[in-house]
């Protein structure tokens, strides 16, 4: 299957998800004679409306409508989240009154406690979306780590989707809560960009104040080829991030860093090959730290002699819950594995996907402290 067939096959199976929960909430709510007594028109235009909102939004941002299509996209996003929540909390009343068979006579107050419930929790996810990411602290105790790396400091900042959602106000606290935490190096693990790269372009000078003595380096993340890889790669070029596409780089002799352009990606893309024994290739002995946007192929890199591997993507689902569904393609949700002698952490992510949201699931901006085992 090419490439456009991919995408054409994915945006139709993501459309009839979106579909779906518009049809399930339909008739979820016919139930409330409020819902009901609005004329059968006027709730299919509003309905329809909040269907389109988010492409729509991004349609006109593409063709230059900034404000409408802002407006557009933010509004469609908020909704987004706020439909998930809803039909989650309405889908445990369905199961609650056996779906009207078992509790007949309870259907339309637990409905209505189901709305009730997720129209609060929507608002607090907004809230917990708004508040800036906490910093979140490991160690990681690495067998045969020299002692001049003993206490060495890493900064890992991920999937920070900057664009038409988060810009510059957003971007520029992030960048003074690094600047805080004086990394020894500084990791940014994909998805730097959400759907475009140019609403990112004029972040560059910005983007440019993120420092550290052994270097900043990156990988790309999924939404990289999603906004043009070549694009995408040139502006971290341009913000003085140093990619590791499939391969490595000795910062200090024993201490080597090894990364991989998406894994995820790449297999939707169907792109062939194997990227990981590829990077590997040919680096020298010594403490390996491995940089994946996507929590993968974990196994092989412990196999390959990493001491440290660090990823992000999965935002741990940023909506609970839905992180239940995460967990189906990417089982290493948040937080710290092993495996074997490697450690990984998976980052919650910086920024938000979609929803300017988080419900249970916040933002984060993760600092390793690396000491000998």
């Amino acid at each position: 299957m090419g490439t456009a067939a991919r995408f054409a096959l994915f945006l139709t199976i993501v459309l009839g998800i979106w579909t779906g929960f518009h049809v399930w909430a339909w008739s979820r709510l016919s139930a409330f004679p409020a819902f009901t007594a609005v004329p059968h028109p006027a709730r299919l235009a509003v309905f329809s409306l909040l269907w389109l909102s988010y492409p729509l939004g991004r349609t006109l941002l593409h063709n230059g409508w900034k404000v409408p299509g802002e407006a557009l996209e933010m509004a469609g996003a908020v909704w987004m989240g706020v439909l998930f929540i809803l039909c989650s909390w309405l889908l445990v009343a369905d199961l609650v009154t056996g779906f009207g068979f078992l509790l007949p006579h309870h259907v339309l107050a637990a409905r209505k406690l189901a709305v009730i419930v997720g129209l609060v929790l929507s608002i607090f996810a907004v809230f917990q979306g708004l508040r800036g990411p906490r910093v979140v602290r490991y160690e990681a105790k690495i067998q045969g780590l020299a002692p001049s790396f003993d206490g060495l400091r890493i900064v890992q900042i991920s999937d920070l989707h900057l664009g038409s959602l988060l810009g510059r106000r957003w971007l520029e606290a992030r960048v003074e809560q690094v600047e805080a935490l004086r990394p020894d190096l500084l990791f940014v693990t994909g998805d730097l960009v959400d759907s475009e790269v140019a609403p990112v372009r004029p972040l560059v000078p910005l983007l440019r104040r993120l420092s550290a003595p052994l270097g900043v380096w990156g990988v790309t993340g999924n939404h990289e080829f999603y906004a043009g890889i070549e694009a995408s790669t040139a502006l971290y070029a341009d913000a003085g991030i140093r990619l590791l596409r499939d391969s490595w780089a000795e910062v200090r002799p024993g201490l080597v860093l090894v990364g991989v352009d998406d894994l995820s990606a790449r297999r939707q893309l169907g792109l062939n090959g194997d990227p990981v024994a590829r990077a590997f290739q040919g680096a020298p002995d010594g403490t390996r730290i491995f940089l994946s946007h996507s929590p993968l192929r974990v196994k092989d890199a412990a196999r390959a002699g990493a001491s440290l591997m660090l990823s992000g993507h999965t935002h741990a689902g940023q909506i609970w819950p839905f992180t239940y569904l995460c967990e189906i393609p990417y089982p290493h949700q948040a937080g710290l594995y092993r495996e074997g002698n490697l450690q990984m952490i998976v980052h919650r992510g910086t920024g938000t996907w979609g929803p300017p949201m988080r419900l249970f699931l916040p933002s984060e901006i993760v600092e390793v402290t690396l000491r000998r085992g």
